[in-house]
């Protein structure tokens, strides 16, 4: 082994012995949830889930289980702490973010939730308020991914009652890694094609003739995208193209990274628009800064060939 390499394995075992200064520390005090385990969510998750048990929501069919009362899904557990939409504001800076400037600093700078493992120790009845606190529990050596190379770290979240007895445990787990290299693509390489079916192809047919096309229901007048047989307001079949006047609004947005497809460039913007006429369409970007993407910014919809045989809309937003 030459002096370079038995160097290099140094150093990475140094700052791997650094990561594991930052094992079995807590992070952060204790997060409180915000209500207590009740009936109107367990009916909500019951209802999206598609989980019809009735110890979960009928008083009689819990009674005469083995719980005696009404209990809640165990899968619930992690939702009754679970952040909103506004953040938490903790002062000071976290065990949890001191690590990840340590792995920032050596280009450990892509993240992936890899799985997570929940555990129960009882079921939660209605009335029972959780608290929950969160402990760096293990980081893993160097590993390498199709992602690329870098470190698994896993967190343990304890979840404990108003009489401070632990209900359960949740390990969540993800890999922060340094990006493989970019494998340069076939030149020739072309767009991937679109899924085009009977109900769907005069839709890209019409942007081949440079239109972009909204579908409206003949009997309602309602506007539909994308295009599909039957109106999902009237039930009615029977439809006729208008074309669109090419103005919009982002909505939303997503830069996506990988996984990489061949004829994409990255990173690649993926634009939610509201068309001006009340529908919505995805479509990447083109002659826009990354920096100039923003919810609500103005877009004109521009018709750009990407090969000989497919034309697709893409958004030019305003400056």
């Amino acid at each position: 082994m030459s002096t370079a390499t038995s160097q290099t394995d140094q150093d990475k075992q140094a700052f791997w012995q650094q990561l594991q200064s930052f094992v079995g520390k807590e992070i952060g005090p204790p997060q409180p949830a915000p209500d207590e385990v009740n009936i109107p969510m367990i009916r909500h998750w019951c209802e999206a889930i598609g989980d019809n048990n009735p110890i979960y929501l009928d008083s009689a069919a819990a009674a005469a289980s083995i719980h005696q009362q009404i209990v809640a899904p165990p899968t619930m557990l992690q939702a009754w702490v679970m952040a909103g939409i506004k953040p938490r504001v903790v002062s000071g800076t976290s065990p949890y973010e001191e690590m990840n400037q340590l792995l920032f600093s050596h280009n450990f700078t892509s993240v992936v939730a890899t799985n997570c493992e929940q555990t129960y120790d009882r079921y939660l009845h209605p009335g029972d308020r959780l608290s929950m606190t969160t402990t760096i529990d293990s980081i893993s050596p160097e590993k390498t991914t199709a992602l690329g190379t870098g470190h698994f770290i896993t967190t343990r979240q304890d979840y404990f009652d108003q009489n401070n007895q632990r209900v359960g445990s949740m390990l969540f787990r993800i890999i922060r890694f340094r990006p493989a290299a970019r494998k340069e693509t076939a030149s020739n390489a072309v767009r991937p094609r679109p899924a085009t079916t009977h109900d769907n192809s005069w839709w890209f047919d019409g942007l081949q003739n440079a239109k972009l096309f909204i579908q409206r229901c003949t009997k309602c007048q309602a506007l539909r995208f994308p295009p599909g047989p039957v109106c999902p307001t009237c039930v009615s079949m029977d439809w006729e193209p208008v074309e669109a006047v090419g103005t919009g609004t982002i909505h939303s947005f997503v830069i996506t990274h990988y996984p990489q497809v061949p004829g994409l460039e990255y990173p690649l913007p993926v634009l939610l628009i509201d068309l001006d006429e009340g529908v919505r369409m995805v479509m990447n970007p083109i002659d826009t800064d990354i920096a100039d993407l923003a919810i609500g910014k103005k877009v004109d919809i521009v018709l750009r060939a990407t090969d000989d045989e497919l034309t697709l809309p893409f958004a030019k937003v305003h400056k």
